[in-house]
């Protein structure tokens, strides 16, 4: 009896232990599927450097590539190359997957298509006002990149920018 006893006591305080151990739930998740691995290539890791670079030659600060935004610019990367047309269709769609998984509190988007280098497809961003004033907003943060060639050999780019709460 005493050894049942003893065994409760200890099956007990583990459980207590346990239990005391586990980490406070503060209401605030952040879903580990969204920490996805990502490949860049060539050309995509061009783009973020020459954007980077464009930032620093304006004082502005670099921003920080997020994978979970790569992977939600090549949802529409895939999309427009399917497609067959350049355009920003779903971006409320986008938006608001970044609010929920990485934290963003705006979402800027430049697209783009058939340019052949990194360095055409930036120049050609930044000689468009619009493109140019998403690239140069001081409050992103953080950006992301995708790229994709289609059928026809045709590039499709998505880049999407965010600032984080």
């Amino acid at each position: 009896m005493k050894t049942l006893q003893f065994n409760l006591a200890i099956f007990s305080f583990v459980c207590v232990l346990l239990a005391s151990c586990a980490p406070e739930d503060d209401g605030i998740y952040f879903d580990k599927s969204n920490e996805v691995e990502v490949n860049y290539s060539v050309i995509e890791l061009e783009i973020l450097a020459l954007v980077n670079d464009y930032r620093a030659s304006k004082n502005l600060v670099p921003l920080e590539r997020m994978n979970v935004i790569s992977t939600v610019a090549e949802s529409h990367t895939n999309y427009m190359a399917e497609r067959g047309e350049v355009n920003h269709d779903n971006f409320s769609e986008r938006h608001e997957k970044l609010v929920i998984n990485a934290d963003a509190k705006t979402v800027g988007e430049n697209v783009g298509y058939g340019f052949k280098s990194a360095k055409g497809v930036v120049k050609a961003w930044l000689n468009s006002n619009a493109h140019r004033a998403i690239i140069e907003k001081s409050d992103y943060t953080h950006f992301g990149i995708s790229t994709r060639q289609n059928d026809e050999g045709r590039n499709y780019f998505t880049q999407i920018f965010i600032e984080r709460n």
